[in-house]
């Protein structure tokens, strides 16, 4: 049986240190911190496992309550797998992904996106998530990750489990104990991990990498570069060479976010050939310019926030 989660590893604030996993990206991350510019009531939890047995499965568990008269929310790609549940379930959570219109399912899971997502905010969220080493959502949930990508899926479709699962977490009265139901219903699902997925895991997840050729990554991680593209295909939707790519943006959105870099050096910095190659890259990814991110965005990296009432 899983221990129970000790206090000390709960509720740590983000923003003091630095974690490999938010080191790169800090997608939904900072949801899970107090914000200064955020017209909302915040409560928010952060659980990251330390034990190697969790970590190669899951890389963080967060909860987040909020109370917001904002109405629309614009997420742009964020590069990380989680399944949410949204455990106020009084008013209904609409979304768009490109063209595509959802309503969203109290459980959902959602993969590498290349396109951001918007939601049409109700004025109360309570929402606990979960997000997954790439590598492992086929073991756990008997898909690849690449399935979920630019997707809302509702995760009771691939297991009528999570119905009862989601049930359980909305009785819960803390975030510890929804922490431990959910590790208890994962127990059984963890996967073992050969070292060079290890690697893999720790370049789809990490800051570094992004400068590396199709050729010098498929050498450091110990495949051919056929066998890694068909690996990084089945766990983001994206080849090698689109990866790259993907990572050198993600990198952008957090030098932009959190620095005080110009945009000429962010480039540098993020290996683009070119101050118009990222520009064109950031626009491709998120359909606005690295500058007009800047000019929006708010507290919450990946994350802006608008009244449309």
């Amino acid at each position: 049986m899983l221990p129970a989660v000790p206090e000390n590893l709960l509720r740590k604030p983000l923003h003091p240190r630095k974690h490999p996993l938010t080191s790169f990206s800090q997608p939904f991350f900072p949801l899970l911190r107090q914000m200064t510019n955020f017209p909302a009531k915040l409560n928010s939890s952060l659980y990251i496992p330390p034990s190697p047995h969790v970590s190669h499965a899951v890389q963080a568990i967060w909860q987040m309550e909020r109370h917001t008269p904002l109405q629309r929310e614009l997420i742009i790609p964020k590069g990380v797998v989680e399944v949410i549940f949204n455990l106020d379930d009084s008013s209904p959570l609409l979304s768009r992904i490109g063209d595509k219109p959802y309503r969203v399912s109290d459980c959902f899971i959602n993969g590498f996106n290349t396109a951001p997502i918007e939601l049409r905010l109700p004025g109360k969220q309570v929402f606990f998530g979960v997000q997954f080493q790439p590598l492992a959502v086929k073991d756990i949930f008997g898909t690849p990750a690449s399935e979920f990508s630019n997707t809302l899926v509702d995760a009771t479709l691939l297991d009528s489990g999570f119905r009862s699962l989601w049930h359980q977490l909305a009785e819960q009265d803390s975030f510890e104990a929804r922490v431990s139901v959910f590790l208890r219903w994962l127990e059984s699902r963890f996967p073992e991990r050969e070292p060079r997925e290890e690697l893999m895991s720790h370049f789809l997840t990490g800051a570094r990498q992004h400068d590396l050729s199709v050729t010098a990554l498929a050498r450091t991680l110990c495949y051919s570069p056929r066998h890694l593209s068909r690996k990084i295909i089945e766990a983001t939707g994206m080849n090698t060479e689109e990866m790259l790519l993907y990572k050198k943006y993600l990198r952008a959105v957090h030098l932009i976010h959190d620095g005080d870099l110009t945009l000429t050096e962010i480039a540098h910095q993020c290996h683009f050939s070119d101050q118009s190659h990222f520009i064109r890259s950031f626009r491709a990814f998120t359909g606005m310019t690295p500058g007009a991110y800047r000019r929006m965005k708010s507290d919450v990296e990946g994350h802006i926030f608008e009244d449309v009432r």
